[in-house]
C-alpha cells in the first residue's frame, strides 16, 4: 500500500481554535476517515483535506484505496493510507496506533465504512449476511469509537462523525440487517453525545442520516468478507424487487460532495444530526408519532 506522509508537523497536543460551539480552524490537524476509497468517505476526505487537514484513510478494498490515495496526494493532500477491515477490532486498533505513531494524533474521526446487503426477507436472511452488515456498519463504528475516542477525550477537543442513514430514522423492507445497523449507529451516537456532554468534554459528535447518495453501495458485495463463508447466492425474489429500486434511487441521489460540505459545516457548528432529505425525515417522524397513537408503521415514501 502506497502512502505519503511527508513531514509530520504538529506532533503533540496543539490546541485547535474553536468558535462558540464547534471547531473553526482545522488547518494542520489530522482527520481519520474509514471507507474512504470511494463515495461518501472519499468526498469527506477531499473536503477535509481542502480545509487544510492531514489525512489517515482506511478501506478494505486495497486497489480502490491505492487509487483514492493517489487522487488525494495529487490534489495536494498529506495522506496515510492503511488497508483495514473495520469489522475486525484488532485491525481498527492497529490503524489507530499507526495514526498516533505517524501523524502524532488526530482531531476528526469519521467512522464511515458501510455496506448495503443482498435484499432478503427478514426470516430468510442468512446468518452470514447479518454478520457482514452488522460487522461493518455497526461494529465498525463501535470499534472506531473504542479506538479513537479515548485520545480525543485526553485532548479534550475534536469531533466524531458516524455515518448512519435515513434508514436509521425509518425502516426499509427486505433490508432488516441494514436498517437495524443504522438505527443502532444513531443510538450509539446519541449515547456518546450525552456522555460527552455530561463530562463537559470539548469533544463533539455528529451522525449522518442522508437519503440516497450517488455511491457504489448497491455494489458493496464486491467487498464480501471471505471469512464469513460463501457469499449468499441463488434465487432471491426479494432481491429482484429491492435491487433495481435501490439502484435507481442511488443513481438519482445527491452527490457525495454535497453531503461532505454539510459534514464540514457540522464540525464547525457542532451540529449533531446531518440530513439531506428534510421531507423524508419529517415522514419518519410522522410515522413514529402515528405508531405511538396505535397505528401500524408506514412504508417510507422516496422521491
Amino acid at each position: 500500500m502506497r502512502s505519503s506522509t511527508g513531514g509530520v508537523p504538529g506532533r503533540g497536543r496543539t490546541k485547535i481554535a474553536a468558535g462558540e460551539d464547534g471547531v473553526q480552524d482545522l488547518t494542520g490537524k489530522a482527520a481519520v476517515v474509514t471507507g474512504a476509497a470511494s463515495g461518501i468517505g472519499l468526498a469527506m476526505a477531499e473536503r477535509l483535506a481542502g480545509a487544510g487537514m492531514r489525512l489517515a484513510i482506511a478501506d478494505v478494498e486495497e486497489d480502490a484505496l491505492d487509487a483514492a490515495t493517489k487522487q488525494l496526494v495529487d490534489g495536494g493532500a498529506e495522506v496515510l493510507a492503511v488497508p483495514t477491515d473495520v469489522s475486525d477490532a484488532d485491525a481498527v486498533d492497529a490503524f489507530a496506533d499507526r495514526v498516533r505513531a505517524e501523524l502524532g494524533g488526530f482531531h476528526v474521526v469519521c467512522n464511515n465504512a458501510g455496506v448495503g446487503g443482498h435484499g432478503f426477507m427478514t426470516w430468510e436472511t442468512p446468518k452470514s449476511e447479518w454478520e457482514w452488515v452488522l460487522g461493518v456498519n455497526l461494529w465498525g463504528v463501535i470499534h472506531g469509537v473504542r479506538a479513537f475516542v479515548p485520545t480525543l477525550l485526553e485532548q479534550n477537543e475534536g469531533h466524531i462523525v458516524n455515518t448512519a442513514s435515513m434508514a436509521g430514522l425509518t425502516t426499509l423492507p427486505f433490508m432488516a440487517p441494514y436498517s437495524a445497523s443504522k438505527h443502532a449507529v444513531l443510538a450509539v451516537s446519541e449515547a456518546l453525545h450525552h456522555e460527552l456532554t455530561m463530562l463537559g468534554s470539548g469533544v463533539k459528535v455528529s451522525v449522518l442520516c442522508p437519503g440516497f447518495i450517488k455511491t457504489r453501495i448497491a455494489d458493496a458485495n464486491r467487498n464480501w468478507l471471505g471469512r464469513l463463508g460463501p457469499e449468499p447466492a441463488g434465487e432471491n425474489p426479494a432481491s429482484e424487487v429491492i435491487e433495481p429500486l435501490v439502484r435507481g434511487l442511488v443513481d438519482a441521489g445527491k452527490s457525495p460532495e454535497e453531503l461532505a460540505d454539510q459534514v464540514l459545516d457540522a464540525i464547525r457548528e457542532a451540529r449533531f444530526l446531518v440530513i439531506t432529505e428534510p421531507e423524508m425525515c419529517k415522514g419518519a417522524v410522522d410515522s413514529r408519532a402515528a405508531m405511538l397513537e396505535g397505528d401500524h408503521p408506514v412504508l417510507p415514501a422516496f422521491g
